[in-house]
């Protein structure tokens, strides 16, 4: 969900004035089904559909959309559609049932975007997306074109990436390890494309800084524990590698495979572990304990739920077009530096 500078003061003045939007809306209007939505009239009245909702990254997510629908004056429902993929066409039909005016939407699966798409352009309400793209024609936005892409409103993935590989190549370099005896697990669920876009940015970012560190691609389902699993197995397969370079998707990947490093006796020391999210690595570096996780990047769920109600209620309220994405900002955080950064850390 994000460059290095401090930019909480100005996340804020983003949001308000709506200067994170990267593209303008073209085709993207009508595979939504946007296009058809008439604007608003008296109190509008949003729904909020998140995957993983009790996750840390969504509960800031849904916490900022409140604030922000308080503000507006909207009724918002948010509504948990955990990892269940059958669960989320059963919840944009109920929230139309109850006449919402607008459905926000992370998918669990992008399997199901066409439907969610067809069923909101039906019913013709506004239709937007949050952290993972959605196809209208498809199930797979890898493949999507371009106008068939619902708007979106997120992280840049190959910003987040970069910024994640750049950090762990300094990280690398600082520790002076050797490229023969290293190995680069790279851990995320491959069917999500932001997923691919942070990753492959990662390995881009990394490659340009420190040449020779093989990559292992690790396929997990985005949980510390399903991470875990994974990269054990990963470590059991790779005796004789002495340090390791451990990126992902989200920090669960990254957690779950520091977490299996050091189950099997890999000192945090020969760890470089780089967090996506910083809501889970700030947990390892509240205890003052030496960790493998040396960093990871702040992405703060609040600022991407505000935006979204915000786009939705222009859309809704003024007729104003949803931006194609529109992208939160971002910071890289460690263990001296992310109370300062405003890390929520439950």
């Amino acid at each position: 969900m994000f460059s290095t500078i401090n930019r909480r003061a100005a996340a804020g003045l983003l949001l308000t004035l709506g200067l994170t939007t990267t593209a303008c809306s073209t085709g993207q209007e009508s595979a939504s089904g946007a296009a058809s939505v008439a604007p608003a009239s008296g109190k509008i009245s949003i729904t909020y559909l998140q995957k993983q909702g009790d996750q840390e990254y969504f509960i800031g997510e849904a916490a900022g959309a409140k604030a922000k629908a308080a503000e507006l004056g909207i009724d918002l429902k948010v509504v948990n559609l955990g990892n269940d993929a059958n669960k989320t066409v059963g919840e944009v039909q109920s929230a139309i049932a109850q006449k919402t005016n607008g459905v926000i939407i992370v998918v669990p699966d992008p399997a199901v975007g066409p439907q969610v798409v067809q069923t909101a352009k039906d019913a013709k309400i506004a239709l937007l997306t949050s952290d993972d793209q959605v196809c209208a024609t498809g199930p797979d936005p890898a493949k999507c074109a371009k106008s068939d892409l619902v708007p979106r409103i997120g992280f840049s993935g190959a910003q987040m990436g970069g910024e994640v590989g750049k950090r762990a190549a300094e990280e690398f370099k600082k520790a002076g390890w050797n490229p023969a005896d290293t190995r680069i697990i790279s851990a995320w669920k491959q069917d999500v494309t932001v997923c691919g876009d942070r990753v492959k940015a990662a390995k881009d970012a990394f490659n340009t800084a420190v040449t020779g560190v093989q990559n292992i691609d690790v396929a997990t389902d985005n949980t510390p524990t399903g991470a875990q699993d994974k990269v054990a197995a990963t470590v059991t397969a790779n005796a004789g590698v002495k340090h390791w370079v451990v990126w992902g998707c989200n920090d669960e990947n990254v957690q779950g495979g520091v977490t299996a490093l050091q189950n099997a006796g890999v000192s945090p020391a020969d760890i470089d572990g780089v967090g996506l999210g910083a809501y889970l690595a700030c947990k390892d570096w509240s205890g003052g304990k030496p960790s493998g996780m040396k960093a990871a990047l702040f992405i703060n769920g609040k600022d991407v739920g505000a935006l979204a109600v915000q786009t939705m209620y222009d859309r809704l309220k003024n007729g104003k077009d949803m931006p194609a994405e529109a992208f939160a900002p971002t910071t890289m955080v460690d263990a001296s530096t992310w109370k300062s950064a405003g890390v929520s850390c439950n």
